[in-house]
């Protein structure tokens, strides 16, 4: 078998593997419609989306379970791929949305909203919402964006070198989260009750609106990393190596960070925060495919959609009727899952 028999062999199996996830993706996503505290079959499923469904069949599938299964498909979609491009241009195994702050920063902005603007509520049943959400969200997003912001900043004023500038987010994170704390200490008990239920990332949140913002979001940002696909190719390799074959580094890495970032800053935004899966997907995916971004980034993509949605389907059903919010099942995986891939990497 010569070379370039070889390398289609290569791309065919990455294809195939690239197409079961697909299928994986696809039959999670029917079976997350018809599992939760009202069952629904597979017909029932296929009238409702084709417009003969009855009206209790249709408001479940189009007002509760569709946007949820959209939701956690675009941001695993989102994490995973934000995840898999901020290591590269990090040249840092550990990079991931929430070690460089973004995370610490949203929470910083929905906790300044909540206390400024008291928009935190209570059912007389005890449950805690947030009555103004948009108001959270926006400023959540402003919060997450000024973490990315000020490194961004940091790294082309000061040159910084990859490992710096995750150091420089560490740092920004901890300042962040000290703010919020100090925030929390003067908060009352609603107040901090609404923190925290904020800090929950909860797919159950963002309507359709949300959910097609995210969604446009996603889709250019995805277009423009695997239009750069080649050029992270050539980080890997190392900097010198990448400008010999004509890549501006610094460019690359700073519109990199910038487009993970906001794409990051959306989704924790609308729903919170999600941890682990933009550091696990990566890592998982490069044990399995190796590390030719041209597969990463849609393999990481299908990968971190089917992950979330599987979680966020195991938290509906896993003591129904009672709803957990996703990221609390994500932190539960992600950490002994992390913790694994380290010693699986460090033996070979």
């Amino acid at each position: 078998m010569n070379i370039i028999e070889k390398y289609k062999e290569y791309s065919r199996k990455k294809i195939v593997i690239g197409c079961i996830l697909l299928i994986i993706l696809l039959l999670s996503s029917i079976y997350s419609l018809s599992i939760g505290g009202y069952k629904l079959s597979l017909t029932q499923i296929y009238h409702s989306l084709t417009g003969n469904g009855d009206n209790a069949t249709n408001l479940i599938i189009w007002n509760i379970r569709l946007p949820r299964i959209v939701a956690a498909i675009v941001a695993g979609i989102s994490l995973a791929v934000s995840g898999a491009v901020m290591q590269c241009t990090l040249r840092n195994p550990l990079a991931s949305p929430y070690t460089i702050g973004i995370s610490y920063g949203a929470m910083f902005g929905a906790a300044f909203a909540i206390i400024f603007f008291d928009v935190g509520g209570a059912e007389s049943t005890g449950k805690i919402f947030v009555n103004s959400p948009y108001v959270v969200t926006v400023f959540a997003f402003i919060g997450a964006l000024m973490a990315v912001l000020i490194i961004l900043l940091l790294a082309k004023l000061r040159r910084l070198t990859p490992e710096a500038m995750i150091l420089a987010g560490i740092a920004i994170g901890s300042l962040f989260s000290a703010g919020t704390m100090v925030m929390q200490y003067f908060a009352n008990d609603l107040q901090l009750a609404s923190m925290v239920y904020w800090t929950f990332g909860d797919l159950g949140r963002p309507l359709w609106v949300e959910v097609g913002i995210m969604t446009v979001i996603m889709v250019f940002s995805l277009i423009y990393f695997i239009y750069k696909r080649w050029d992270y190719n050539a980080l890997e390799s190392g900097e010198e190596s990448a400008k010999s074959l004509g890549v501006n580094t610094e460019r690359t890495r700073l519109w990199g960070m910038l487009v993970a970032s906001l794409l990051v800053s959306v989704n924790v935004a609308f729903l919170g925060i999600i941890g682990f899966v933009g550091l696990i997907c990566p890592h998982m995916v490069r044990i399995f495919m190796g590390g030719d971004y041209r597969f990463i980034i849609p393999i990481s993509a299908l990968f971190g959609a089917i992950l979330l949605l599987i979680s966020d389907t195991v938290a509906r059903t896993i003591i129904s009727p009672i709803v957990l919010p996703v990221g609390i099942l994500t932190s539960f995986m992600g950490a002994p899952v992390f913790l694994y891939l380290l010693v699986k990497m460090y033996k070979q």
